[in-house]
């Protein structure tokens, strides 16, 4: 996983509240076998004027030019400036269904950070899994970034979080909260697999002296 210490970032506004999993990754995408691959179907059905279905090339796909990631101002650049990586959202962003597919597809696309007044508790917990910080903010604080980020093109934030701080472009800092064990795994790039790989002697070692112990558990099925 990707460790997140401090990250400076283009900032896409969700207007919408109450953003269940289904509106960001579909169904019909679920059925794919691979943990990769469902950047191109983050809000498909928004972000798309014709049905998306798996396997389908980006490229026939046509664009709904009214949905904010693909408007211009939220675009990575033709002269290599990246798009949007910070998703500014509305209170209970990933409601509904608990796919993990949603944070995989967030993070597919781009996306390293998430800002909103509230989240659903299964998405939220998913997001530190994979490499997202999730930072909850007042509604309040919220409403006033999204006015800013509508009133000033190429409006970016720069997290921090061993600081744990948001840092507008005037300066200013937002403190929020996190947990530490959640942090510490986020700046470190630990999933539950990495922080069991920690142990990784350990584990080698105690599975060689219970062999020792019983030596029949080291049959094979042919």
């Amino acid at each position: 996983m990707q460790a997140f210490t401090v990250h400076k970032g283009l900032v896409a506004p969700m207007d919408r509240a109450n953003v269940d999993t289904d509106a960001i990754i579909p169904k019909q995408f679920l059925k794919s076998i691979q943990r990769s691959g469902f950047g191109p179907n983050l809000f498909d059905e928004w972000r798309y004027l014709d049905k998306g279905e798996p396997g389908q090339p980006e490229a026939v796909r046509r664009p709904n030019p009214e949905f904010v990631l693909n408007q211009p101002r939220y675009l990575a650049g033709p002269n290599g400036s990246p798009g949007a990586s910070i998703l500014l959202a509305r209170k209970n962003f990933g409601c509904g269904s608990s796919r993990e597919h949603a944070p995989w597809a967030l993070e597919q696309y781009g996306f390293r950070a998430l800002i909103a007044p509230s989240y659903a508790d299964i998405f939220f917990n998913n997001c530190f899994k994979n490499g997202i910080l999730p930072i909850v903010l007042p509604e309040s604080v919220v409403a006033q970034l999204f006015d800013e980020v509508f009133g000033f093109v190429g409006y970016q934030l720069t997290i921090d979080l061993p600081r744990q701080v948001v840092v507008k472009p005037d300066g200013s800092e937002i403190a929020f909260e996190v947990q530490d064990f959640r942090k510490y795994c986020l700046v470190n790039g630990f999933d539950d697999i990495g922080l069991t790989l920690r142990h990784a002697d350990k584990i080698k070692a105690f599975e060689a002296e219970r062999l020792v112990r019983m030596p029949w558990l080291d049959q094979r099925v042919l």
